[in-house]
């Protein structure tokens, strides 16, 4: 694998067809992020990729957009896998903004929704498939799909993916596609078994690397609050009432999400929940009301960290530390997006120092310690 950079400032310069580049005016999509400017001329030589970047830098066009390219002028099918259903849903939405003006249709497969009308859209024409690998697997199963048409295959978020279980399936899905395809694989950490699929599934893959692994957001503030256990519940009803706008609140458990809206909601704070309890519309309401105002707070699970795609939030509060230290990037993620300010404070009990080593260290700088 060899690292490059792309100097670009228009989608033109980049050699994005002239047709995807007018679909991206009509939605005044006219500037280039960063990563975009580096996968795409490259992408569109058909090469592999391991896009390495932060949340919120624009990735979902990255690999998009030579994906429509290539179904534009060619015969196949593109596949995007990604960890949650969320995201599934919010990939579809980014990538429907530009391929619904070019007649390019999508079809999404995830757990939540019947398997009887996922089979019925499937039928029907259909250009790029978006789906987690346990569904899409579940499809393979029951030979209502097949994938010898893929030509070209993101891995959304397969840090996540890979954390959560779904490395079997996504080998699997990867032995069914053509070994003569393109594939694109972005992350925002770079573990042991992303080298494994590089080395495995992937042709002298070039790494794209606009900030380092596990870097955060240069305009989030961070800090943590040492507080005891039972003193969180206070802490946060202080918290909000300091701060102004939209928050989201993560929970370690589903039940800790549960009680935590709760008790929001008894002392008057507008909130919602979403974790694996919840129906799939249950979490698209709970999300469509965060994002229309309906709500203030949300409180999550770390399955909604990587499918949060609002403008605009300005707090982000770890009420529970995650297990796993490379979710802190995510889930701080979904604020300070696209260059703006933001901020993010954790709690942590005071047994939990080597926990924010943990952090500190991924990150790669020491974060802000105050005593509740």
């Amino acid at each position: 694998m060899t690292t490059t950079q792309q100097e670009a400032k228009s989608f033109e310069s980049l050699g994005l067809s002239p047709v995807l580049c007018d679909a991206l005016k009509t939605i005044e999509f006219t500037q280039p992020t960063p990563i975009q400017e580096q996968v795409l001329p490259i992408a569109l030589q058909s090469k592999d990729i391991i896009g390495i970047a932060q949340t919120g830098t624009g990735k979902t066009l990255a690999f998009g957009l030579p994906m429509m390219h290539y179904l534009m002028q060619n015969y196949g099918k593109g596949l995007v896998m990604v960890p949650t259903r969320e995201l599934a849903l919010q990939v579809e939405e980014t990538l429907q903004k530009v391929a619904g003006n070019l007649g390019l249709k999508t079809v999404v497969l995830i757990g939540g929704t019947s398997m009887y009308a996922q089979i019925s859209k499937i039928r029907r024409e259909h250009h790029i498939i978006i789906a987690t690998p346990g569904r899409l697997m579940d499809h393979v199963r029951q030979k209502t799909i097949r994938l010898d048409d893929v030509q070209i295959v993101t891995l959304d978020e397969a840090d996540r993916m890979l954390d959560i279980g779904f490395g079997p399936q996504i080998k699997k899905i990867l032995e069914l596609i053509p070994a003569e395809r393109q594939t694109l694989l972005f992350s925002a950490t770079m573990p042991t078994e992303i080298h494994a699929i590089a080395k495995n599934y992937m042709r002298d893959a070039i790494k794209i690397q606009v900030a380092s692994a596990g870097t955060t957001a240069e305009k989030i503030q961070q800090e943590i609050y040492i507080t005891a256990k039972d003193q969180k519940g206070t802490l946060l009803q202080k918290i909000l009432t300091e701060h102004a706008g939209t928050v989201l609140v993560f929970s370690r458990t589903k039940f800790g999400a549960r009680k935590i809206c709760y008790n929001l909601k008894t002392i008057g704070h507008t909130s919602a929940e979403i974790h694996s309890d919840r129906s799939l519309s249950q979490r698209r309401e709970a999300l469509d009301g965060f994002k229309s105002g309906k709500y203030r707070v949300l409180v999550a699970t770390d399955i909604a960290a990587r499918g949060i795609d609002v403008k605009g939030i300005g707090l982000v509060v770890n009420y529970d530390l995650p297990d796993n230290v490379q979710d802190y990037v995510h889930r701080i993620g979904r604020t300070g997006r696209a260059g703006q300010e933001g901020k993010a404070i954790s709690f942590a009990t005071p047994d939990q120092r080597r926990d924010i080593r943990d952090i500190e260290r991924l990150i790669k700088k020491p974060l802000r310690t105050r005593t509740a």
